[in-house]
């Protein structure tokens, strides 16, 4: 595998410190064997969780002149594009207006959208039951842009149930529900949709799932997972990073789905496990719960596969 099939384009947030958008993402994809090259949409201090935040915004035209740079020097050789969190209206059509034109001049590039908007907000009630409190991110002015220009592009997108619902129109109650709302993605040209997370799991589990259509064929998967009681940031970051990397080395979208949410629950458990023995009888921190990445390296390079993939 050359270095020019194995190289990717990824646009999403940044920090100084900490681990979300291109510093949650970069690392990964590394370690798997791609080349990265990160754009910043924003660039802060560290992640919006603890309260306080400096930095700077890049705008359409800040993106629009890397890009211009990239594409006089004929620099643009890349197997993969990546999107994660953008926060501007102009800046995500920016971004459609790059991928499309990437696409035309190299058809065989593969665009991996993690369309962030936001979430349900995992919580657990007093009944240790999980509960909801919707939560969107961004400008509610992108989301006819997601679902109009950019997700007729993408090849594979990674969206969690409250993004799924937000795109489709369609309110996510069951499985049913949420085959019918991956169908209306797929209909769009979407060929592969991966439900990164949702509320759908039994006694407490989330599940993840995954569907792929190529031509007549169509395969769907689905993996229940255990909620760790922790919020963790990049998380979502990392497994649109790691499902990009093993859908391309394993062409296998049940391999991949299974070593992508192996490989996040093996962080995300060493990362409580390492946050809850600094806290002590404490609530953990938002310093303390940064993921610990690269304390992860052989897990993400070789992850154990616990957690298997069923049909739906």
């Amino acid at each position: 595998m050359s270095e020019e099939e194995c190289s990717v384009l990824s646009i999403q947030s940044t920090v100084v410190y900490g681990y979300v958008g291109n510093k949650s993402a970069t690392f990964p994809l590394q370690v798997l064997g791609f080349d990265v090259s990160p754009i910043n949409s924003v660039q802060f201090s560290n992640h919006t969780g603890y309260g306080k935040v400096k930095g700077q915004v890049l705008d359409s035209n800040d993106i629009g002149a890397l890009y211009e740079g990239l594409k006089q020097n004929n620099l643009l050789k890349y197997s993969h594009v990546l999107t994660g969190y953008i926060g501007s209206k102009s800046f995500l059509e920016k971004v459609g207006e790059m991928v499309r034109d990437i696409k035309a001049k190299s058809p065989s590039v593969k665009y991996v959208c993690d369309p962030v908007m936001g979430d349900h907000g995992k919580m657990v009630g007093l009944n240790g039951k999980i509960i909801n409190k919707d939560r969107m991110y961004v400008p509610q002015e992108l989301l006819p842009v997601y679902r109009d220009v950019i997700i007729p592009l993408a090849d594979i997108i990674t969206p969690n149930q409250f993004e799924l619902e937000l795109l489709t129109e369609v309110s996510i109650r069951s499985i049913e529900d949420c085959v019918k709302a991956i169908d209306i993605l797929h209909e769009r040209g979407v060929v592969t949709v991966v439900l990164s997370s949702s509320l759908l799991g039994n006694d407490g589990h989330l599940l993840c799932i995954a569907s792929s259509v190529l031509g007549k064929k169509k395969e769907s998967y689905k993996v229940e997972m255990p909620y760790l009681p922790a919020t963790f940031s990049g998380t979502g970051d990392l497994f649109a990073a790691t499902l990009l990397a093993w859908v391309h080395k394993d062409k296998n979208l049940k391999t991949a789905i299974e070593k992508t949410v192996s490989t996040l629950q093996a962080v995300i458990k060493r990362t409580l496990d390492h946050a809850t023995s600094l806290a002590g009888q404490e609530k953990p921190t938002t310093h303390q719960l940064e993921l610990r990445l690269i304390q992860s390296k052989k897990d993400i390079e070789n992850p154990d596969i616990l957690y298997k993939a069923l049909d739906v």
